[in-house]
């Protein structure tokens, strides 16, 4: 887990809100994604570095605990994806407590396996449509040979000859008693004599597994999916960990996405703007008409209803924003430049109300500063 703080490590301050988060996590992560450079480590370690930070500043729980007790909170809670182990707090105070008290008595029981993550890139279109792809990702499973015993074929645990089972011992230190995890076993109260030849005793191999994962319509990036069981092998046959998927969106030609809602700009000649008429706008499902009005202002919006997302959670389809903009045109003949220049020259002030307005503006200030 990296040791650096995490708002440095994705450019935000302390009181960054869940959406900016977001922006900040999206724009480090498509830089350093893996796809983009092959086999550069330090562009890896970076991604890694941002989608743990990530990880914890997108949870409340885990922002509050990094907020209050720095890498400590979170280290205690194994938060994070790429094979960081799970755990709780009360899993690090009764390993704790239970070697200086006893823990009640008991051996200790194997942990599940670690959490993973994966991170999958997706396009506009696939997230708000959704998608089902396979993935293929590194991980410790079971091993079949000793079937996650760790011991060879044939052969079995044997009990602890230090602590008889136990999994503790008890040390006597003068007046006081003191019991301990066995140092032998390791708290598990047996022993592997004849260890597995393929997974050496550890009960687990690594190897590559492909999966496939089902995208729902409306995910956007920083959404996760939660492939139950899908994570590592527990050791010594524990149940394993889970597999999460966090989406990354990648940047569209057209459209912006800001949550249910689409936005996209739109060149229109100053023709159509002055005199009004129907274009034609993209959406993702097609082409419709807009009517765009005479006398139209350049940055002026139009709203069509139900043309953006449905958010994964449910709820109402969004709007796409069309915001126009008003093009110069180029390259002109010089029967086009002769008709401008004709029209330049019939033009009043009426025609140019905004322009009126701003020069009596100018005006009035330069003749606030003559003394």
């Amino acid at each position: 887990m990296s040791k650096r703080d995490y708002y440095e490590i994705l450019g935000v301050d302390r009181n960054v809100d869940e959406k900016e988060l977001k922006k900040a996590y999206r724009r480090i992560a498509m830089k350093f994604h893996p796809d983009r450079a092959p086999g550069d480590k330090e562009s890896e370690d970076k991604f890694k570095e941002a989608s743990e930070a990530y990880e914890i500043l997108s949870d409340p729980e885990k922002r509050a605990a990094y907020d209050r007790f720095g890498h400590d909170g979170v280290n205690a809670q194994g938060m994070g994806g790429g094979g960081f182990q799970s755990g709780g707090f009360e899993d690090i105070f009764g390993d704790v407590f239970g070697d200086i008290f006893g823990g009640g008595g008991g051996r200790r029981r194997p942990r599940r396996g670690s959490d993973l993550q994966y991170t999958m890139e997706l396009s506009l279109e696939e997230a708000v449509a959704g998608t089902e792809s396979t993935i293929r990702i590194p991980t410790l499973v079971g091993c079949n040979t000793c079937s996650g015993s760790g011991a060879k074929p044939g052969t079995s645990k044997t009990t602890c000859s230090t602590c008889h089972g136990q999994g503790q011992v008890r040390m006597s230190q003068g007046f006081f008693s003191v019991q301990q995890t066995c140092p032998h076993c390791k708290g598990q109260g047996q022993v592997i004599s004849d260890p597995c030849p393929d997974c050496r005793g550890q009960g687990r191999i690594q190897e590559h597994k492909s999966l496939s994962v089902k995208i729902p319509a409306g995910v956007d990036t920083g959404d996760r999916i939660r492939l139950s069981g899908e994570g590592e092998a527990g050791p010594e046959g524990a149940p394993p960990g889970d597999l999460y998927v966090q989406v990354l969106v990648r940047e569209h030609k057209i459209f912006k996405r800001d949550g249910a809602d689409l936005f996209c700009e739109i060149p229109i000649s100053f023709v159509d703007a002055a005199l009004g008429g129907e274009i034609e706008v993209p959406t993702l499902n097609g082409k419709v008409k807009l009517r765009v009005p005479a006398e139209t202002q350049s940055g002026k919006s139009f709203r069509m209803r139900g043309k953006g997302v449905k958010p994964v959670r449910g709820g109402v389809v969004g709007d796409l924003l069309c915001r126009v903009v008003i093009e110069t045109p180029v390259r002109l003949t010089d029967k086009q430049k002769s008709l401008l220049e004709e029209l330049r020259g019939s033009m009043e002030e009426k025609n140019s109300p905004k322009s009126k307005s701003w020069l009596d503006g100018v005006k009035a200030f330069f003749d606030s500063l003559t003394p």
